[in-house]
């Protein structure tokens, strides 16, 4: 079905759901990926950044300051009033600020939502082989840049049980629209001037996929 997270949804809270990888080698492997670029290891995993919601963006086109950014495919839910919705976004982030501050560099980016989404009642049952893809691009050429199952990352049950932004029942509060976690990088991060994202259904043979450019704007003293 197609969202617009403006209009259709009323979108209160935007969490980040980071080192989210349910086998502790995989998020060792994701903290020691990021200790490379010079980011100190998490208080605890999970943990759940906030973004403000003028942050979020269904748009193919971003602007950010600098060229060190990077995107990376992530499974994202969105609690409605119709139930929990299941979509593809990218949690586009700027690698310097994330040298001295995850959650500054978190909120500095626009955080990127695909236009369709899935019932998450519909894929629940086997959740675990999904697929999460990313793809680079050179000229017409797509490149690889991501690709794992989601059974490598804490189920959605799991993150809202944890999530800040959760009522009684371990469901998010209407409104709230949650980053579910990523998988390794191949080769490492690099910046990503523009990027595909997708969300795979091996099942129903569907997916969920949005692909954006960034344009960086000069850094001036």
């Amino acid at each position: 079905m197609h969202i617009d997270i403006t209009h259709d949804v009323g979108v209160t809270d935007v969490i980040i759901a980071g080192w989210a990888g349910r086998h502790k080698e995989d998020v060792e492997h994701h903290i020691q990926e990021l200790a490379l670029l010079g980011v100190a290891p998490p208080s605890t995993t999970p943990l759940f950044y906030q973004v403000s919601v003028d942050r979020l963006t269904q748009a193919h086109n971003i602007a950010v300051v600098g060229d060190n950014t990077s995107g990376e495919a992530e499974p994202v839910l969105l609690a409605t009033r119709d139930g929990l919705l299941v979509g593809i976004g990218s949690d586009h982030t700027d690698r310097t600020c994330e040298n001295f501050s995850v959650a500054l560099s978190k909120q500095v980016c626009p955080k990127v939502v695909g236009q369709q989404f899935w019932r998450y009642e519909d894929v629940q049952p086997y959740w675990d082989d999904l697929y999460l893809r990313s793809y680079l691009h050179d000229g017409d050429t797509r490149i690889l840049y991501q690709n794992g199952q989601l059974s490598s990352l804490l189920r959605p049950e799991v993150l809202m049980q944890q999530c800040p932004r959760q009522i009684a029942s371990g469901l998010l509060e209407n409104g709230t629209i949650m980053f579910c976690g990523t998988t390794v990088a191949i080769g490492g991060i690099v910046p990503t001037p523009k990027l595909t994202v997708e969300l795979f259904d091996p099942v129903k043979e569907k997916t969920l996929s949005h692909t954006y450019t960034v344009a960086c704007l000069p850094v001036v003293a």
